[in-house]
């Protein structure tokens, strides 16, 4: 497995092998995490809650115009090869699995389709303040192992999404591409980062 830093692109071929036909691209985050002061001093703790943050990826050309979407109202691309496995509102869970997950078969992407943009949003409009740790990965579906993981820097700032990450082609070979850039103001669906999601294309 290889730990990848932002901005950071890999190969998803197998080393000294094949290309990788389908991967899962998953998305993991704790509960958010207050601290709370108690009655003079007694009791005072973290706070743990449950917090609805929402993975999906848009589907864009050569000319960088997006021509489809996965989320979390729309479970599948329009062509099939694009599948996400369902909407989680908490977080929160191991910090090794992913609270969502979108999966990809890679050769049967349509040739028009360059580039997948991986996003996450906040559907309730919270910030990723307080949120102690978010992470992407890339799995295997063959064997289930994990390729690549990248850890989002969620600390500071009024973010409310984050362009997380693309699969692209490059010179006939799907590539991994680490971004995660925060995104601000109001991140409510895919709709409202797509136009973020776009400069990356």
């Amino acid at each position: 497995m290889i730990s990848l830093s932002k901005g950071q692109k890999i190969s998803l071929s197998k080393e000294g092998g094949p290309q990788l036909k389908r991967v899962a691209v998953g998305l993991g985050w704790g509960m958010r995490e207050t601290q709370t002061k108690g009655f003079f001093g007694i009791g005072a703790g973290v706070k743990r809650e449950e917090v609805d943050l929402d993975a999906s990826c848009i589907l864009y050309d050569a000319d960088g115009n997006a021509v489809d979407s996965v989320w979390w109202r729309k479970l599948r691309s329009n062509d099939g090869s694009i599948q996400h496995t369902g909407d989680d509102r908490e977080g929160g869970g191991s910090e090794d699995d992913p609270n969502e997950v979108i999966n990809v078969d890679l050769d049967k992407v349509p040739e028009h389709v360059r580039s997948i943009v991986f996003v996450v949003n906040s559907y309730t409009g919270e910030t990723f303040k307080g949120i102690p740790t978010a992470f992407c990965n890339v799995v295997d579906l063959s064997n289930q192992g994990e390729v690549a993981r990248f850890n989002l820097n969620t600390s500071g700032g009024d973010a409310r999404g984050f362009i997380i990450a693309k699969v692209y082609r490059h010179e006939g070979q799907w590539k991994f591409h680490a971004i995660g850039e925060q995104v601000e103001g109001r991140q409510q669906t895919v709709k409202d980062i797509e136009v973020f999601a776009r400069k990356f294309a």
